[in-house]
């Protein structure tokens, strides 16, 4: 096993904000060469999501747009169009998330490409796929959120306004759900030696989110609503108050169930007939979490932290996000990692979440706006003077510096 199981493999990346630029990130800390092509006059639309930014760029860009080399072109122009058909000839993978037809109406979509490049594995998505009545409407997580169920079940229960989660977790799942797609097309290339087209959406994203309360739903045909940090099917699993802060306790099974009645000092709850089996505690849910809310109120979350350790009990403090990027597991695993940036010097970001024989990150900063175009342009068969008169006529741009 390589460290970097999709190096060689070119990917372009014609997406913008945040599910294409994900799934470009994904495959990028695998070793693909990912060249973003960022469109003309201002490039992604992250890179005017500030602040907070370092010296003029913007930290969610730069976020997302690690180990990625950049190009900047007017697809608005028959030779900006032309470099990325170009481009699309020679590489492995193209992802976009542009609405549906714009691809088309390029003259870049799935059937046409296919017949320029039959290895090209295309990968789309969309706010809502390719196909069903609502396959032409854009996409936003929050409406993706609202449409797949998400919002329902979130926030602290009945009568109680809704809210969203609180991360873009359909946009960044509908992103790894891409990387993973155009994983297996690139396996199932190496069976037929023919490109696939991978097709996912914010909804299916947000619909994959909602394993447990959709059982729930297809078996009892009762939906689900929110329960605040509990979970819908085992208890107690859940936050509960201390007297200094708040604490997650996640006693889901029989066994640490009665090793928290130890941890508590409440043995005698385990022989509790409300409280004895799972389907009990979870028919009795308010008044458990009423019986135990007064135990864990009385000392620290470090003491209880403490505690339930030395009894087995799953249980965690709610860190912030500081917290969480200082923690020194976090530190371990190097999901914090420095990269160099043409102009900052090196910049901390999020690492790969995926280890490979426990190799780290391709080490590159996302790139200024077109820093790579006359390096791209030119690997693709651009003589210089064609390089210079499509700078010149503001086809492409080149970063300065």
């Amino acid at each position: 096993m390589t460290s970097f199981p999709l190096r060689d493999v070119r990917v372009v990346e014609l997406a913008h904000i945040m599910a294409g630029p994900v799934c470009g990130l994904m495959l990028a800390d695998m070793g693909a060469d990912v060249i973003k092509v960022e469109r003309l006059p201002k490039g992604d639309g992250t890179r005017g999501f500030a602040p907070p930014s370092l010296d003029g760029e913007s930290a969610a860009f730069m976020m997302l747009n690690r180990g990625k080399r950049g190009i900047a072109l007017d697809l608005r122009s028959r030779d900006g169009v032309e470099v990325v058909r170009r481009l699309l000839a020679d590489a492995d993978v193209v992802v976009e998330n542009f609405r549906v037809g714009t691809m088309e109406r390029m003259g870049l979509g799935w059937e046409t490409l296919r017949e320029l490049n039959p290895r090209l594995v295309y990968c789309q998505i969309t706010g809502f796929g390719r196909t069903g009545p609502m396959s032409a409407q854009g996409g936003f997580d929050l409406i993706a959120q609202g449409y797949s169920g998400l919002m329902s079940v979130t926030g602290e229960g009945p009568g109680r306004e809704p809210v969203k989660v609180g991360a873009p977790v359909t946009d960044i799942t509908a992103g790894i759900l891409a990387a993973f797609g155009v994983s297996a097309a690139l396996f199932e290339r190496e069976r037929t030696g023919r490109g696939s087209l991978v097709d996912t959406s914010l909804l299916e994203a947000g619909i994959t989110q909602t394993y447990w309360q959709s059982a729930i739903a297809l078996a009892s045909g009762v939906s689900p609503g929110a329960l605040g940090s509990a979970h819908p099917l085992a208890a107690p699993y859940q936050a509960f108050r201390t007297a200094d802060g708040w604490i997650n306790v996640g006693a889901s099974n029989q066994a640490t169930w009665v090793a928290l009645t130890r941890a508590l000092g409440t043995p005698e709850l385990a022989d509790d007939a409300r409280f004895v089996s799972n389907s009990g505690r979870m028919h009795n849910l308010d008044v458990l979490v009423d019986v135990l809310a007064r135990r864990f109120e009385g000392h620290t979350t470090d003491h209880w932290l403490a505690t339930l350790a030395a009894e087995g009990v799953p249980a965690g403090p709610i860190a912030s996000v500081g917290e969480m990027l200082e923690h020194p597991q976090t530190v371990a695993r190097e999901m914090v990692v420095e990269v160099p940036h043409a102009r900052l010097g090196r910049v901390r970001s999020i690492g790969r979440p995926v280890k490979v024989d426990g190799a780290g990150i391709a080490a590159r900063a996302a790139p200024l706006l077109g820093e790579h175009t006359g390096e791209v342009l030119r690997e693709a068969g651009f003589a210089d003077d064609e390089v210079l008169r499509m700078l010149v006529e503001g086809v492409a741009l080149e970063a300065e510096g």
